[in-house]
This record gives structure tokens, sequence and C-alpha cells, in this order.
């Protein structure tokens, strides 16, 4: 069984500016006195930098070894979430204070998300390239200054990839905004800057729309849970089950990712998966229902009718308020796994197919997501949506997220679109991180150990070097059937997500999978001071 689970001396030019230590970063100077770790090669740095280098000696740093400058309050904030966790049980300065400097400054011109950071016995300077970087920053200075005895360095770093993903899934299983914000704090420790939210589906309707309030009255709840996996048969808790998220809830979380350089992609699933919307408002089905939401796992025929107009002004209404609250510049429509057994039968959508002359329901689905995005186009967003959106001609300005292997992403590219990899291998933390075991705990299927994590390429080989730069970055996936609690599903994301992190944001000739290991088990500690549960398989046995 699974352990019990836990709640939770180079000069600064004149033109930059000098940033000084806030309360929040004098933590941070605290840190870097305090903790345990020695030696260079110690360092436990998760992504790894694009460049580091050492210099002798090892020196100590007391806790009275810098002094403040002057402070720039329009930086107070950013360093703020840096430190959160340091803010408990720290030592008190003693002692005659020695004159030394942390310099922080922007500097435009090391490009976006970039930083860099040379540490001497006198001084710590970090430099950014805009805030994003700053931010990254401070959190290799967390992971660097984990020691009393640290030597000299200098590094260069900037990630890879614009977009470095994780996905959560809150329909099959709904999850406190306590919980959401500790997932967050992963993404953000690992400078990871995009996290997808899986909202509604046939499990439940997981946000407020105030315009349509029988969504999470009716379509948050579900009357009970299969127990297991989907078979002959079925087994029930008999427990009603279900949430949902208010707006207030909902912007609150957006600042706080925002605040750690995290952009929020909403996902709001259509045409398909749709059944908790449909339990509660019918009418924009293909027949008259009743529906309810569903109880087990897996693909449902009852979909939106593609036939009715009504469909499109309820979906625009629904889009119109998830915008409002949503500032980043994708909105996630879904578009997976839909099938056209309604629409076949149905006259309403025979009718829609003939008016505009369309072959199937593959080229229905098309116009769907089309007549979407022209809508959501209109408010200057962009969709993204499964690989499924390509059936019948893709929309215009859709990106594509590639999860049914890398077919979709390297179509996407090679016609000139967008694409996000999301491959269920590896990319799937849902499925096993080690062989099927008693002490495993139920995933969906299949096998996605931690080095196969680490050795994915999210760039086909197929692509031009032209048609790989449409390949916008990854994301790891983490679907909730079976993860009833947060710790399972940290223990399911952690240490894959960690792995892929690296991955997007490392140059891949950096990379080295054994070093990879070693900074891992130290880096371990961290996760384990902060209460986060993991899949231990990686630490070695002796």
């Amino acid at each position: 069984m699974l352990p019990a689970f836990r709640t939770p001396s180079q000069a600064i030019p004149k033109p930059f500016h000098r940033i000084c230590c806030s309360a929040s970063l004098l933590l941070l100077l605290f840190l870097l006195a305090t903790s345990p770790q020695a030696a260079a090669q110690q360092a436990a740095l998760i992504p790894l930098p694009q460049t580091l280098s050492y210099a002798e000696p090892t020196y100590n740093l007391s806790l009275n070894r810098f002094s403040l400058i002057q402070i720039n309050p329009n930086y107070r904030d950013l360093l703020n979430p840096s430190v959160e966790q340091l803010q408990r049980d720290l030592p008190a300065a003693s002692g005659e204070q020695q004159t030394a400097n942390i310099y922080l400054s922007i500097q435009p011109a090391l490009g976006p998300e970039a930083y860099q950071i040379d540490t001497r016995p006198e001084e710590v300077s970090l430099h950014a390239g805009d805030a994003a970087g700053l931010f990254y920053g401070i959190q290799t200075l967390l992971q660097l200054l984990e020691g009393d005895r640290w030597q000299a360095c200098s590094l260069r770093d900037a990630p890879r990839f614009a977009w470095r993903g994780m996905h959560l899934d809150v329909s099959r299983h709904f999850f406190s905004l306590p919980e959401l914000k500790r997932y967050i704090d992963l993404l953000a420790m690992y400078k990871m800057n995009t996290f997808h939210w899986h909202l509604t589906d046939d499990q439940g309707w997981r946000i407020e729309i105030k315009k349509y309030p029988r969504l999470t009255e009716v379509g948050a709840f579900r009357s009970e849970t299969l127990i297991g996996r989907p078979s002959a048969e079925m087994q029930y808790d008999g427990r009603p089950y279900g949430g949902f998220y208010t707006q207030a809830e909902v912007r609150e979380l957006v600042a706080y990712a925002a605040a750690r350089h995290i952009t929020i992609v909403p996902e709001i699933e259509m045409p398909g998966h749709s059944l908790a919307a449909l339990a509660a408002y019918p009418e924009y089905a293909c027949t008259p229902g009743p529906f309810a939401v569903a109880r087990s796992w897996g693909v449902f025929e009852d979909v939106y009718c593609a036939g009715k107009d009504a469909t499109f002004d309820f979906l625009t209404d629904v889009l119109d308020e998830v915008m409002d609250l949503f500032p980043g510049p994708y909105l996630h429509i879904g578009g997976d796994e839909c099938p056209k057994t309604r629409w076949n039968a149905c006259a309403a959508c025979g009718a829609r197919m003939q008016a505009v002359g369309l072959a199937d329901a593959h080229a229905l689905q098309s116009y769907f997501i089309q007549r979407i995005e022209r809508h959501v186009n209109a408010r200057g967003r962009k969709i993204i949506g499964w690989d499924e959106i390509l059936e019948g001609g893709l929309a215009p300005n859709a990106a594509v997220m590639s999860w049914r292997g890398t077919d979709g992403g390297i179509a996407a590219a090679q016609a000139g679109h967008y694409a996000v990899m999301s491959p269920g291998n590896p990319c799937y933390f849902d499925h096993y991180q080690a062989q099927p075991t008693a002490d495993e705990p139920l995933a969906i299927c299949c096998y996605n150990p931690l080095e196969a994590v680490y050795a994915y390429e999210p760039v086909p080989a197929a692509l031009s070097a032209a048609e790989a730069t449409f390949i916008l970055g990854a994301q790891g996936n983490v679907w909730t059937e079976y993860m009833p609690h947060f710790d399972q599903v940290t223990y399911m994301a952690l240490p894959r997500m960690a792995a892929l992190a690296e991955v997007l944001w490392t140059q891949p000739a950096r990379r080295s999978y054994p070093d990879f290991l070693h900074r891992l088990e130290l880096h371990s500690r961290e996760l384990d001071a902060r209460g986060y549960r993991y899949a231990p398989h990686f630490k070695k046995t002796d």
C-alpha cells in the first residue's frame, strides 16, 4: 500500500536598475547561510541551466554577510512569492554586519525569460531580461543557495521552449483551491509557465457560469462514482460527489499563477465530453434526454448538437464569461473523442451538413470548431484543441495539442500551425511510472517511466528546421479518474514533472540522465520539506 496521505565582483553599469533586498530577499540571504549543502557538484539545480561554471575557492557565507541597498518597491511583490516557503523558523542574524551586496537588475538585452547569476565572496548579482527572468533567477538562487559552504559560480540561462506546461483534470476528481495553489507552486519551482486547467467533462462541470447557473447546480455533481476500472459488472460507491469553483475563486487562482509567471489555459470541452452540461441543459443535445452526469469513465455518444444555432449561442455565452476570467492568449476547446453517432441520426445535423455543403460528420466537426474559433478570434483570443480538431480540416488560426502520438503535431506544423506536443507516451502522467505491483496506485494503463520522460524530444525528426519553429513546446497531462486525492496527483506527477521541465528548459546537449538522477535525489529533500508526496523509484537502494 502507498504511504498515508499527508496534508499539506562585477560592477553594475549605471543605466541598470539596482533593486535592493526587501524583507523577503533578506530571507533568501538567510537561506544562503543556513542550509546544509556543500560543494558545487552537489547543487540540486532542476532544470539545469544552459551554462554553469564554478570557481575556487569554496567559501563560507554567513548571516551577516550582506548589506541592504536602496529599495525599488516595483519589485517587492515579485520577490515575495519566491520565498514564501522560507518565512518560518528562520534564525535571526547576529554579529557585526559586513559590507557586501546582492544586486538585482533588469537588462532587456538578455532576452525574454533569460537571466544570469554571478556569485563572489563580496557580492551576488542577478540580472534578467524581464520580470519573468528575474523570477526564474530567484528560483535558481533558491536551489543554489542551499548550504553554508558555496563555491563561487557563474551561470547564464534561458528556456529552450516557450510552452512549458502541466495539465490537471478537475472534472473526474475535484481539488480545492489551496491544493491547486500547491500544484502551481510546483510548476513555478521548475520554471514551467503554462497550467492547462481541464474544467469540464462528462463527469463534472467545475466553473461557475452566471448566465447558466444549472451548469454548476446540476452539472457539478454526480450521484456516485465508479469503483475501479469500467468492466462488465460495474460497481459504484453510492456516494454523491462534486464541487465547482466560483468566479471569484477562479480570479484568485489566475492572479496567484500570474504572480509566478504562469498562464492558465482553461479547457471547456466541446463538442464531445459534454454530458455534465447536457444534464443541466438537455436542449442543446441531439436527442431530448434526460441526461445525467456520468458516474463512470469513458466516451459517451451524447454530445452537443451541431445542427442547432441555439447550441452555438449557449457555447459562445459560456466562452465569453470564461474569456473574461482568463487573460491568456489561448482558450482550449477540447475537440477530442466526439462520437458521430448522434450527429449521423440527427435531422438538424443532417440539415446543417446539407445547407453548408459538408460531406460527412467529420466535416461537421470541422464546421463546429471553425464556428467557435471565429467567435474566439473576434474577442482577440486563439483556440487550441486536441489533435482531433484536424478532422475535416483545421480551423484557420487554431493550434493543435498532439496527444495521439506525434502525427497531429507534425501535420499542424507542416501546415503552418502552432503545436504543443503531449503524446500519451511519455507525457501522460496518469500512466504507470513503475511496473504495476500491489504497491503502485491504480492507473489507467500503460507504462511511462521517468527515464522515458527524460529522454523525450518534443521536436519530431520529420520536421524541417522551418517547420520545427511551429512546435511551441510540450506538456505533461494528469487525468484523474484514478486519483481521488491530491497526494495521488503529486505522486503520479512527481518526479516526472521535474524530468519534463528539464526537457523543456535545457538544451539537449546539456542533459544527462545519470546526472539528473543525482540532482533529483538531492532535490527530493526539498520536496520532503514542502510535504509533497512523490514516487520514490529513482532513489538509490543499498
